[in-house]
């Protein structure tokens, strides 16, 4: 599976706020908070539910895999998505950096991918 998807009994802003707590103490930080149900809005179309995309980032991992590969900065920074699903259920969730690294197809860095997808996770459950 190339994500990681919780579900959580907080409303958005509690969960982003929780996040961010435990987010900070891993060394992340969120770079930019983008709430796409109010961007949309203001283009004049109508999400149905509640899409919050996160972008964080630990910068020393970010030199670290940038330094061994330019490409990774495809993917970065790190997204985090907090979102309310079609029955009105508040998930959490993020793309696996384990599975976006496999298409660089550089082994050395599998690992560092493999670590900061787990603090990650650790992150987003304790934020449920």
């Amino acid at each position: 599976m190339f994500h990681y998807t919780v579900e959580t009994a907080k409303t958005i802003d509690e969960a982003i706020k929780s996040l961010e707590a435990n987010l900070k103490e891993e060394k992340f930080g969120v770079q930019w908070q983008f709430n796409v149900k109010e961007t949309l809005q203001h283009k004049g179309f109508d999400l149905e539910h509640p899409f919050t995309i996160l972008e964080v980032c630990n910068p020393q991992e970010a030199l670290n895999v940038l330094t061994a590969n330019q490409l990774i900065g495809y993917f970065l920074p790190c997204k985090i998505v907090v979102y309310q699903d079609s029955q009105r259920k508040t998930k959490i969730g993020m793309p696996k950096p384990s599975a976006l690294i496999q298409m660089v197809e550089d082994e050395s860095i599998q690992e560092v991918a493999t670590d900061i997808e787990k603090r990650l996770i650790a992150c987003i459950d304790k934020s449920k």
